[in-house]
């Protein structure tokens, strides 16, 4: 499926093929609900690097998240390079270098209409604010953490797979 995106103040628009549009999996951490923000998580897609054509790429910036886990004495550098308009902040994508293939356009800067998903995956709870209520639905799937399901596992298990997915 062909997505079109852009920011919010016009300056940046792209265009991405994606293979894995459905906007299945909702991530609580603390990383995802600051940096991208929008109903206290992130929603990200499953798009095709090589696809992406940008408009106003001058303005993108990119930021590298810090990742502390609880349990952790350090803290590391994620990377994941965290894509966004440098002028209205708005959140457009993430790439990581260890899954070149694959690029992961946030839901919200999507203008083209996302397909409804069947069910939603609710990740990284344990990071969840108390603010933030989640409306769990019956076939919905909760993990604390990660789930071990991929992004394109889940769309050959609820049958979102796209012909263009099937020949990667």
């Amino acid at each position: 499926m062909l997505l079109e995106g852009s920011c919010q103040c016009g300056a940046v628009t792209f265009s991405v093929e994606a293979p894995h549009p459905l906007p299945y999996q909702r991530c609580y951490c603390s990383i995802c609900r600051k940096a991208q923000g929008g109903g206290g998580y992130a929603i990200n897609l499953g798009a095709l690097a090589d696809t992406l054509k940008v408009n106003g790429r001058k303005h993108i910036r990119m930021y590298h998240a810090r990742v502390k886990n609880p349990e952790d004495a350090k803290v590391h550098i994620s990377s994941g390079e965290r894509h966004f308009c440098g002028e209205c902040g708005t959140a457009l994508w993430v790439y990581d270098a260890e899954w070149p293939e694959l690029i992961h356009p946030f839901a919200s800067a999507i203008d083209t209409p996302l397909p409804q998903t069947p069910e939603t995956t609710h990740m990284m709870l344990e990071f969840k604010p108390d603010w933030v209520e989640v409306d769990f639905k019956a076939q919905d799937q909760r993990f604390q953490r990660y789930s071990e399901e991929s992004i394109a596992e889940f769309h050959e298990r609820v049958g979102g797979v796209s012909p263009a997915s099937e020949t990667k």
